[in-house]
């Protein structure tokens, strides 16, 4: 049972459309910002059929992540979507290169026995991937 006065109801319904609409706004200025860095993207290389490739790559990822998370619903996870989504177009642009960079330690390359040991390597790995690669094994 609750004790809230109508008007306390409304404001927090008023608070949680807002946060609603500043991310749907934020997300779709990103996924407009994807497209223009694709149409414009030149590869390093210089070579015709390797910017094709690499434009299709941007568009094909953009698509696949924004449908597979357009049903997401809480706010810290379209938060740090968001967050993974700069950061990858971001460092995109930097290095020109529009493929997420790797990680550079092998699977399991710090466990050294089963059991207890490895699910603690495997706790310090996920816990240690950069912001870029979240999505990056979902996909």
């Amino acid at each position: 049972m609750c004790f809230c006065s109508p008007i306390d109801k409304l404001l927090s319904i008023a608070t949680i459309v807002e946060q609603f609409f500043r991310h749907s706004r934020m997300v779709l200025s990103l996924y407009m910002r994807v497209f223009r860095i694709a149409r414009s993207w030149q590869a390093q290389s210089g070579v015709a059929s390797d910017t094709e490739s690499e434009r299709q790559y941007i568009l094909q990822e953009a698509c696949t992540l924004f449908r597979q998370n357009q049903q997401l619903t809480d706010q810290e996870s379209i938060k740090k979507c968001i967050e993974e989504c700069v950061a990858r177009i971001e460092i995109g642009l930097h290095y020109r290169n529009p493929y997420p960079r790797a990680t550079y330690l092998p699977p399991m390359g710090l466990a050294t026995q089963k059991g207890r040991k490895m699910r603690a390597q495997q706790r310090l790995r996920k816990q240690a991937k950069p912001i870029y690669l979240e999505s990056h094994d979902e996909t």
